[in-house]
């Protein structure tokens, strides 16, 4: 009875455990399916158009708006200087005094030739007067037949045009020795170095009884002094290539010089080379500097608050969008869903903006995070957000 009991209790514990499902496991076929995998979320930003407009830090220099090395025109010795360096000089006013004492011999030398030309010149006007009236009278009496013989009238006629001759010669030789005379002069003249222009005495370089020479002559190394204006100044910059375009003359620059910090100064915009230098590939730009105080002075190199300008708006997207590789650089466009990749040249920068110059048009989605991880036709889910 007992084993009966046991085998009847067996089966219905086994009967109630069947009826169980493991636990968690859902009934249901429902359940059991697997959906497909979903398209990955990626943040997009939009392209936008707009006119580019910053201002970079180029290094300048300024130079004087004039400036002259002066040298004699002609070999002497310095007689007397007047200047030294730092004095103001005006336009006309005597820097220099030279002596040359060849050149009182040669002035000597031209005034006896004028004057032997000029007494041969009254010698030969007096001749042609003399054998003009000569002819002029054997002529009168020629006109009675067997006074005068043809001969003799022949014969004054060519001595008065002999005559006429040695006097244009004579007058040649008077105007030529009066121009050698004046140019003499001129040549003196030299010894008298003056000013070109107002301005400053920046160098100075002989003293009284030194040899001097034109520029290039044989021991000539320096100029007697050198002369600037330094009540305007010209302030040169290299623009870089890329940054030449749109900055028309008259346009305001600033800039500043270390020798006064915190102090800003500014120029219009002068000359522009309209060429641009092979090798530094910039463009030289002057700028007019009025420095009538005399503040600033040539030679100081300011750093330049140069703007930089488009014709046009451009494209701009942030710089994070931009992916970079050793091949190429280029930016992910999303378009229906789908990626894509889209070459592109890279410009100037405006805060966490880069301009880009490619196949793009304002209002396109490219991916806020360029990268070459997401793959020519990856299906993406796109989610609009806002550049940072």
């Amino acid at each position: 009875m007992s084993r009966l009991r046991l085998l009847s209790i067996l089966l219905i514990f086994s009967a109630i455990c069947g009826s169980c499902g493991p636990s968690g496991e859902s009934s249901t076929p429902a359940s059991k399916a697997q959906g497909p995998a979903s398209a990955p979320s990626v943040e997009v930003v939009k392209v936008v158009s707009k006119q580019l407009s910053i201002t970079v830090r180029l290094p300048g220099e300024l130079q004087p708006y004039e400036a002259v090395a002066i040298y004699p025109k002609v070999t002497g010795f310095v007689d007397w200087i007047g200047v030294d360096r730092g004095s103001r000089v005006r336009n006309g006013e005597l820097l220099v005094r030279l002596v040359a004492p060849e050149l009182a011999a040669q002035r000597s030398e031209a005034q006896a030739k004028l004057q032997t030309a000029e007494a041969q010149q009254v010698e030969a006007e007096a001749k042609l007067s003399a054998d003009e009236g000569t002819y002029q009278r054997l002529r009168a009496a020629a006109s009675t037949p067997g006074v005068v013989s043809g001969n003799d009238l022949q014969i004054a006629q060519k001595a008065a045009e002999a005559d006429r001759a040695r006097v244009r010669g004579a007058q040649d030789s008077s105007i030529a020795a009066k121009e050698a005379l004046r140019s003499i002069a001129e040549i003196e003249g030299y010894l008298q170095v003056k000013a070109p222009f107002d301005g400053v005495i920046t160098e100075r370089n002989v003293h009284p009884g030194a040899l001097v020479g034109p520029s290039g002559g044989p021991g000539v190394a320096v100029p007697m002094v050198r002369i600037e204006t330094p009540s305007r100044l010209r302030l040169v910059i290299p623009v870089p290539e890329a940054y030449v375009a749109g900055i028309p003359e008259g346009t305001k620059v600033d800039f500043s010089v270390s020798a006064y910090p915190g102090e800003t100064f500014s120029a219009p915009v002068a000359r522009i080379a309209q060429s641009v230098d092979v090798k530094t590939r910039t463009m030289p730009v002057e700028l007019d500097v009025s420095n009538p105080s005399t503040r600033l002075a040539a030679g100081m190199f300011p750093e330049v608050l140069w703007p930089v300008r488009r014709p046009h708006p451009t494209r701009f997207v942030p710089t994070s969008a931009v992916a970079r590789t050793t091949e190429r650089v280029f930016v992910v466009r999303i378009r229906d869903g789908q990626a894509n990749w889209v070459d592109v040249k890279t410009g100037a920068t405006s805060g966490n903006l880069i301009e880009v110059f490619g196949d793009l048009k304002e209002g396109d989605e490219v991916a806020a995070r360029g990268t070459d991880e997401l793959r020519v036709g990856t299906r993406v889910t796109p989610q609009l957000t806002q550049p940072k």
